[in-house]
């Protein structure tokens, strides 16, 4: 890869950095409220991944997809407006932290159910198939999910169909406060979707150079009719599983190891050694990522809660409703002017 094509990918991390650290910030100020699971630590995963994609290509995520939502085009604004529950966010405020979707990008969630995305990501690639149109769906889901009926049945009929989808594990080693191996007697999960007869690959997660050389090598095999392709991708998030745990099953120690292959740094570290990251560019980089959070901060702060009025909207579908307020329903981010979208 070269030094600009790596520079992109760190500024993408630093993008997603900024503002899982800016929620947490909000968060704490009581600014966004319900449950919110951060991304710090893994973000080498959602920019290797997703820079291996095309625009035709679709995404399904966990409930801990911020970053997967940014990197995809849903803007700062949009993602922070959802998150406050305003009307100007990407749902109209409606799903929350958990729940970011949007149709313009092909982002198919956010899903709160442990191995929910998966049915959804078959499901695509099944009608892609069927339409024959070449395109990729990326599944972005939990080691959790591996205990889940729902993996093995999605596994299963997306071999035997032979199914255009790239499942993408982000094994952080704790499903909740559950390590690993107290809940799976297999621990390798690339081998274990290996016995469903599919391409299954371990990555070191926190090398974001690894996830997109791979990640681009099995989006290329599944977009040829190579059929399900599956990625274990080994990485750790760095805070707890969401806001409301105390984290009493980590060993800091432990913690503090992982911390120092923090993704970021590494790259970082590794392009300025190159030659290919001055001081100067770094600096850049991350007045160019606090500029976008900021405006998108101020986008959300700038909204408007849905109206009491409106609350029973969309139980039923809108007929010939289009444009204007029904933007933000049909999952349209276009509604955010600050300017954030990359």
């Amino acid at each position: 890869m070269s030094g600009p094509d790596a520079v992109e990918l760190l500024r993408q991390m630093l993008r997603v950095r900024r503002l899982e650290e800016k929620c947490v910030e909000l968060y704490s100020a009581a600014k966004i409220r319900g449950f919110l699971h951060v991304y710090i630590g893994e973000e080498a995963v959602a920019a290797g991944v997703l820079s291996a994609l095309g625009p035709e290509d679709a995404v399904v995520a966990t409930y801990r997809e911020h970053g997967h939502a940014l990197l995809r085009g849903v803007s700062a604004g949009a993602i922070l407006a959802e998150m406050y529950g305003n009307v100007e966010g990407c749902c109209r405020g409606r799903g929350g932290s958990m729940h970011l979707f949007d149709a313009a990008t092909r982002f198919y969630g956010g899903n709160a159910i442990v191995a929910g995305g998966l049915p959804l990501a078959v499901g695509l690639a099944l009608a892609d198939k069927l339409a024959g149109r070449p395109r990729v769906t990326a599944c972005f889901f939990g080691e959790g999910a591996v205990a889940e009926g729902e993996f093995h049945e999605s596994m299963n009929l997306a071999a035997l169909w032979q199914l255009p989808v790239l499942f993408c594990c982000e094994n952080n080693l704790y499903a909740m406060g559950t390590a690993l191996g107290r809940s799976e007697s297999q621990t390798d999960i690339a081998l274990k979707a290996a016995g469903y007869e599919m391409a299954a690959w371990a990555v070191d997660g926190m090398d974001v150079l690894a996830v997109e050389d791979t990640a681009r090598r099995a989006v290329d095999a599944v977009r040829a009719g190579g059929g399900p392709h599956f990625l274990e991708l080994r990485t750790y998030r760095f805070r707890a599983h969401s806001m409301f745990d105390p984290e009493r099953y980590r060993d800091k120690a432990e913690v503090a190891r992982w911390q120092e292959r923090d993704p970021i740094t590494l790259l970082r570290t590794s392009l300025a050694g190159s030659g290919d990251l001055s001081d100067a560019d770094w600096e850049q980089l991350q007045a160019d990522a606090d500029a976008e959070i900021a405006a998108g901060v101020a986008f959300a702060e700038a909204g408007t809660p849905e109206p009491v009025a409106d609350l029973e909207r969309f139980v039923y579908s809108e007929a010939g409703a289009s444009g204007g307020s029904e933007a933000g329903a049909s999952g349209s981010s276009g509604a955010d002017t600050s300017g954030s979208r990359p």
